[in-house]
C-alpha cells in the first residue's frame, strides 16, 4: 500500500494539532498549513470536509538525500493530511510512505533512510491519534 493512514476520535483540528507537536519532538518543521475546505470555498466551490494537508520537512534529512540523489526533490517536502472521511465522517490522519514514493527515483543508496524518515513520521501520526 502507498500510504499510511490511522483514524482518531479527535477532531480534525486537534489531530493537526497533536500532529504539529509530534513532529516537532522528531525534528520536523511544518511548512504549510493547507486548508483545502477553506481554499476551495474561498474560491466560491463547496467542499463539505474539512481536509488538511501538511508539508513537513527534516532538514538534516533533506540535505541527506538531495546529497545523494537531487531527484528526490520531486517528492520534498513530505506530505502529510488530517481530514474527515466523506464516507464514514472519521478523522484520518495519513501520508504517502517516503519508501513507496522513493521506489520512482530508482535508487537503492536512499532506500535506507526513507525508511527512517518513515518510521519518524509513522510514529508522529501514531502518538496523535
Amino acid at each position: 500500500m502507498f500510504h499510511y493512514t490511522v483514524e482518531t476520535t479527535k477532531s480534525v483540528e486537534e489531530a493537526a494539532k497533536t500532529l504539529e507537536e509530534s513532529l516537532k519532538e522528531k525534528q520536523f518543521g511544518v511548512l504549510w498549513h493547507f486548508d483545502v475546505k477553506g481554499t476551495l470555498e474561498s474560491k466560491g466551490l463547496d467542499y463539505e470536509y474539512p481536509f488538511l494537508v501538511l508539508e513537513v520537512c527534516n532538514p538534516k534529512a533533506a540535505q541527506q538525500v538531495l546529497t545523494t540523489n537531487q531527484m528526490v526533490g520531486y517528492m520534498l517536502p513530505c506530505k502529510m493530511v488530517v481530514y474527515q472521511d466523506d464516507q464514514d465522517e472519521k478523522t484520518k490522519i495519513g501520508m504517502p510512505k517516503p519508501t513507496e514514493l522513493m521506489k520512482m527515483v530508482g535508487d537503492d543508496a536512499i532506500h535506507e533512510t526513507a525508511k527512517d524518515i518513515e518510521n519518524q513520521l509513522i510514529e508522529a501520526i501514531e502518538q496523535s491519534k
